[in-house]
Order: structure tokens, then sequence, then C-alpha cells
């Protein structure tokens, strides 16, 4: 069996995790063999870091966790390493796999109060695994501020321990890893903040698991991925040659008056450069001759004095998507125009000053949203996405940003990009993405329009909605990091051609080798 490439990019939860390891043991691996891989990978990982005769401090904890430290104990202390081996809890409670292990560590067992971890040149946090489900606290939470004030290497088993493995969130101290060892497939909580940057790099090891038994049909069904190429790649827009700019896409930016019109002339220019064949702003009467006196000259202009001329223009030109929100405004007019776009069936993103109508008109406009009948993104940053949902009905921020994302795309039948370094997209059916590109460097004046309009460029090309909010999400991302520091908002798009000669080139973007 040949698994698809979502499933090469899928995120386990841990309870799913949980299933994989169960379903390879049932197919005839032993869990103790499982335990005996996983803690060589993390020796191995060590061993890539010091020399022989280094001082390792194995932390280890009271289930398969500690289990995997054991194991690698041992063989760190077989290569030559100086180990000391502390564990959290009664070695008498150790139990299934992680007793075997224990067992066949020869060495002292320390108790974990009584460690010091600033003696040491490196500690192996397996305290606890992805699963912890409340907060650490008494001598195990000392011990924890004490490795993160020891300035020591340390690399965690599967998650570094206060981590939660599906929603990358702490409660109470947690490890800060300098690299995070873990198994098959990585979990939401390696991706999503804070626990991204508590994993320090992240080690993905092969133990023995095999893809078709564990996505075999009755079993998991991912429905969490990476972002990357391979999830939308075949969904990129591939247009014969024969074709013209209405067939490429036509859509339009819903722009507002002279004081914003550089928001939306840049979501205009990433769609363009996306590869949408035209793309007019429509604007304020008052705003028409700036935007027309700026360039460039392939962007279209047309004014609309009030939301039933703004409908009347969307309406003669047959559009295939629409931006609406940046520099809209904030004023009843606005307001109206955002209505016209929840009326309207052509595909819509709605960021920005739309978001803020949208949030602000509860329930009249959260209604229109759910019952529209044509493509909806919404593109919020966390602000907007409290300002849109609140705190009420779940959408507490313990659920977590993927859950968060998950359950607002089902309210709102709309594709949602929850926007952040972390960037989740969630879809109405439950698939959902979470983002590893991007930059420091993104966080500046005029990005997210940029990406707003990179997503209406991909849906005007008739891609679909969730894969081109993905595929958007990861190209502005990618084009912050090729342009790095000193980047402005007016640079992104211009970088999107040759990352898109990459992704045509490559399925996988991938530079081309310098010959």
């Amino acid at each position: 069996m040949t698994v698809s490439p979502p499933a090469a990019l899928a995120l386990l939860s841990v309870a799913e995790m949980a299933r994989a390891d169960a379903a390879t043991i049932a197919a005839g691996m032993p869990g103790i063999v499982l335990m005996e891989k996983a803690g060589r990978a993390v020796a191995d990982a060590v061993t890539r870091r010091v020399r022989p005769g280094a001082r390792v401090l194995v932390l280890c904890g009271p289930g398969n966790n500690g289990g995997d430290g054991f194991v690698a104990a041992r063989l760190l202390a077989e290569r030559g390493c100086h180990v000391t081996l502390a564990l959290a809890g009664k070695r008498a409670a150790l139990d299934g796999d992680a007793a075997l292990a224990a067992e066949r560590w020869t060495g002292a067992i320390e108790t974990s109060g009584g460690v010091e971890p600033a003696r040491h040149d490196l500690v192996i946090d397996a305290l606890f695994g992805a699963g912890l489900s409340r907060p650490i606290s008494g001598e195990t939470a000392v011990l924890i501020e004490r490795v993160d004030a020891a300035g020591r290497t340390v690399i965690a088993v599967d998650v570094p321990s206060g981590v939660h493995g599906d929603t990358g969130l702490t409660e109470g101290p947690a490890v800060r890893a300098d690299e995070t060892v873990t198994f098959f497939r990585l979990k939401p909580g390696h991706l999503l903040h804070p626990g991204r940057a508590l994993c320090g790099v992240l080690t993905l090891a092969d133990i023995g698991i095999r893809p078709e038994v564990v996505f075999a049909p009755g079993g998991i069904a991912p429905s969490a991925f990476r972002n990357g190429p391979a999830l939308w790649r075949s969904q990129l827009p591939d247009h014969a040659t024969d074709v013209h700019k209405y067939g490429r896409g036509v859509m339009a930016i819903a722009a507002g008056g002279l004081s914003g019109v550089g928001a939306p002339r840049l979501g205009a220019r990433a769609a363009l450069r996306i590869g949408a064949g035209l793309a007019t702003i429509i604007c304020r009467p008052e705003a028409l001759a700036a935007h027309a006196g700026r360039g460039p000259d392939a962007l279209m202009q047309s004014a609309a004095a009030d939301a039933a001329a703004f409908e009347a223009a969307s309406r003669s030109r047959k559009l295939d998507a629409v931006l609406i929100g940046p520099a809209l405004g904030l004023d009843a007019e606005a307001c109206a125009w955002v209505e016209v776009a929840l009326r309207q069936s052509w595909p819509c993103v709605f960021d920005a000053d739309a978001l803020t109508h949208i949030g602000a008109r509860q329930p009249g406009f959260a209604d229109l949203l759910s019952r529209r009948s044509g493509v909806a993104v919404l593109t919020p940053h966390e602000g907007e996405f409290k300002r849109l949902f609140g705190e009420a009905g779940g959408f507490a921020a313990a659920r977590g940003k993927l859950q968060r994302a998950r359950q607002a795309a089902t309210q709102t039948g709309a594709v949602v990009v929850l926007k952040g370094p972390d960037t989740v997209i969630a879809a109405p059916d439950g698939r959902a993405a979470i983002n590893e590109t991007g930059s420091p460097a993104l966080a500046t004046a005029g990005s997210g329009d940029v990406l707003g309009g990179v997503v209406a460029g991909l849906l005007a090309q008739k891609m679909p909605a969730f894969e081109a909010a993905c595929a958007a999400v990861w190209l502005h991302g990618r084009a912050g990091e090729e342009l790095g520091r000193g980047l402005i908002a007016d640079d992104l798009p211009e970088a999107l051609p040759q990352l898109l000669a990459q992704l045509y080139d490559d399925p996988a973007g991938r530079k081309k080798p310098a010959p």
C-alpha cells in the first residue's frame, strides 16, 4: 500500500499516536522493541552532540516516556558516557514495557529531587509524554525549573515535559529543549506555540511503525497535517496554452476611501502575481484618482459611491473572487459593503475591517456568513478572532489554537486562517493544517493584505478554498524567509513568481541546485 502525500504530512493527536502504537504491536511488533528503537533514536541524538566521557543526566518519568529514557541511558553508558539516571517516582510503580526497560538498566537509580542538572554536560528529559493532562507540580516542577536554569543542552523525548502534544500549551513549568526526538509523525503540539518554541530542533525518528498498517482502511484517517506542497500542489492552477485573462480568473478588491489606498493595492498586486488574470480595485469616488495615479498599470480601478453601486459593479464584472477588508473603513457605508459581500455567491476572502464589521454585527452578519452559498475564507489574527468569536461557546484559549480554528470553520462554514507564527488553516469538513514557513520579518504593515490577495488570486483561478488558503500561507511564509530582514510588504508579491517557478519545476518547492 502506498501512503498518499497527505498521510505523509499527517499530524497525529496523542490518542491517534496511541492507536498507531497499538496497531503496530497488534501487527507483530512487540512494544519493548518499539521502546528499544525509540531509546536508540534518543541516544543517537545525544551521540551527535557529545563525545564519549560526557556527563549525561537522564531524567525518567513513571510511564513509557521514562522507559525510553532507561533505554537511552543504557546505550549511552555502553558508548562511554558517564550517565546519571534519576527517576521521578518509585521504581516499583513502573509496569509493562517501561518496567522491562528498567530491568535492563544495571546502573544506579537516583531520586529526581537529589540531582543537579548544572553538573552535567547534557540532560535528557524523559519525564512526561505528550498526553500529560495536569500541571506539573511539587518536586518535579522544581526540578524542571532547575533544568531550565542550568543552561545545559537538553534533549526531550517525544515532547518537552509540561507541553501537551495536542495543543502545544503549557500549564505550570515546562522544559525548554534544544532538540526534541519524536517518533513516526509529529503531533500538533510540536508546531503550535508555545510548544513549538520549547521543542528546539525537531527530530522525527523511524522506529518501525509502518504507515501502511496505521493508515490502512479502518485505521487512522488523518485530518490534521503539516502544511506543505504535497498537501495542495496537485490543485495549483495549471492553465492551458490558449488561456486568456478572463480564463485565468477575474477578481476584485473592495477598497475604502482616500485614507487607505495602500492596503487594497497590496492585495490586488499579490492576486496578479499569484496568477489571476484581471484585478480591479472598487473604491470610493474620492479615492479613484489616487489609485489611478499610483500604478501598476496592470491594476484596474472602478468607483462605487455606495453599497448599491458596489453590488452593481461586482455583478457587471462576473467576478471569480473578491477580497474585502483591507483599509475598507469602519463607517456605516463600509459595513453596508460587507453586507453586500455576505449576500453574494462569489468566492470571497474576508479580512481586516470586514472581520471587524462581522464581529460587531452579531448575530446578523454571522448568520449571513453561515448561510452564504459561495466559498468564504476568513483570515483573522488572534485579536480579530476574539472579536469574531469571543471566549464563549468553547472558544476559550485553553482549548488550543487548532481546536478553536476548527470550531470556527464548522460554525461559519468558512475556511478559517487563524494567523500567527503558527498559522492554522481549518476547513468546515474538519481538515486542518499547521504552517511552518515564515519569518519575524513578516510582522510588518501590509503583510496580511498581501496574504489575503494571494488567497483571493488562487480562488479566482478555481483552486479549492482549503488548498488555496494552505498554498497562500505557505508561499507567504516562504517569501518572508527568502526576503529576510528589512522586507516591506511591497516586496512580498514580487517574490511570488520565483517561488511559483520552483513549485512548478519541483513539486516540493525546493530550489534547484546550483550548477
